[in-house]
């Protein structure tokens, strides 16, 4: 657990670093605060520059995980460690320095690889929180396991199922915005596209996929599960 101590603190420093990027930003792009509809300055400005934040945010936390673990499994439960850690205090850190978000209802921009992902607060806090806990059932339980438990093809399944579903509910409302627009066939010049700049000023989301959300937690939970059950079963015997 010396391990996941270290991990937490270097994840807590990075969601205050993150936030505080978010906050200059803000106070740039959105003076009045963040709401919906986005601004479209921020995509044709700075869009490449968020894009590569982005991508360095996920090499620093896949490093972190590749160096706490000595497995391959173990590094990828170590990064959904940090990951889950990071995306949870830097929704701390906003509230704490921005008092936002209002309430774990909020829709937010959540990511913006390939295109924008938004959803209310409270989705990617649950899939972060679900990250945690699987690391560290899965840390505490090969600690006492005599084998690391092994992937089925069946699980895999399973897992990417879950992903997708909650992806999609993430993915779905700028998606649509693009494929109705007819911006996919213009993707190398929609940025500067008046008709596109039209779309995200009148772009604010309404209905999000809670149930689509749900049907892709309850997947993970499965795979996750039929995944350490031989663990569990060792230490039943054991006792």
């Amino acid at each position: 657990m010396k391990k996941l101590f270290f991990l937490t603190g270097f994840s807590v420093a990075m969601a205050f670093l993150e936030a505080a990027v978010v906050v200059y930003l803000r106070h740039l792009y959105y003076p009045q605060g963040f709401s919906f509809p986005l601004n479209p300055l921020l995509a044709t400005q700075i869009l490449s520059v968020e894009w590569s934040r982005e991508i360095a945010t996920l090499i620093m936390l896949l490093c972190a995980g590749y160096l706490a673990g000595s497995t391959r499994m173990e590094r990828f439960f170590y990064f959904l460690f940090s990951f889950g850690v990071w995306d949870i205090f830097y929704y701390v850190w906003l509230k704490v320095i921005l008092n936002w978000p209002e309430s774990l209802f909020t829709w937010d921009l959540l990511f913006l690889i390939p295109f924008a992902w938004t959803g209310p607060v409270l989705a990617p806090v649950v899939c972060s929180v679900t990250m945690i806990v699987f690391a560290i059932v899965f840390i505490s339980l090969k600690a006492k396991c005599e084998t690391e438990p092994e992937v089925k093809p069946f699980m895999t399944i399973l897992f990417l199922t879950g992903a997708i579903l909650i992806l999609t509910t993430f993915l779905k409302d700028f998606f649509l915005l693009l494929y109705r627009g007819g911006f996919f066939k213009q993707l190398s010049s929609v940025l500067s596209s008046p008709a596109f700049t039209d779309a995200v000023q009148h772009y604010i989301p309404k209905n999000y996929l809670w149930e689509v959300f749900i049907a892709g937690e309850l997947f993970l939970c499965v795979s996750f599960f039929l995944f350490v059950f031989p663990c569990l079963k060792q230490r039943k015997i054991k006792k």
